[in-house]
């Protein structure tokens, strides 16, 4: 029985450094959301700012992960092609970096710089 436990844990614990090597995890604090968003889709996101000419929004303090972006910043839906984990949040460009936001808590969950 403890042999069967150990092979068990030795066989999650490689799984999941498989997955480690192929996706990005953000914990943005404790009790908040884990975004993953894997090299394919950070591609995605970096091209679809650049071709469709986002415009960076100006703000009086820098926005970043864990901070609340103000109320006067329109946020943008997430377009689907940008993984289907995403769609539930909203973006905004800053400084060249897209900030993925919870829109119910206009909290910063991610950077993509």
């Amino acid at each position: 029985m403890r042999k069967m436990l150990l092979l068990s844990a030795a066989i999650a614990l490689m799984s999941s450094g498989a997955l480690a090597q192929s996706t990005v995890t953000t914990t943005t604090g404790a009790g908040r959301a884990t975004v993953q968003i894997e090299p394919e889709y950070r591609t995605r996101i970096k091209t679809y700012v650049t071709e469709h000419k986002v415009r960076p929004v100006a703000t009086k303090e820098k926005i970043v992960v864990g901070g609340t972006v103000p109320s006067d910043v329109e946020l943008a839906a997430v377009p689907s092609d940008w993984g289907p984990s995403l769609t539930k949040y909203r973006y905004v460009y800053s400084g060249d970096r897209v900030m993925l936001v919870d829109p119910g808590t206009r909290t910063v969950v991610q950077e993509i710089d």
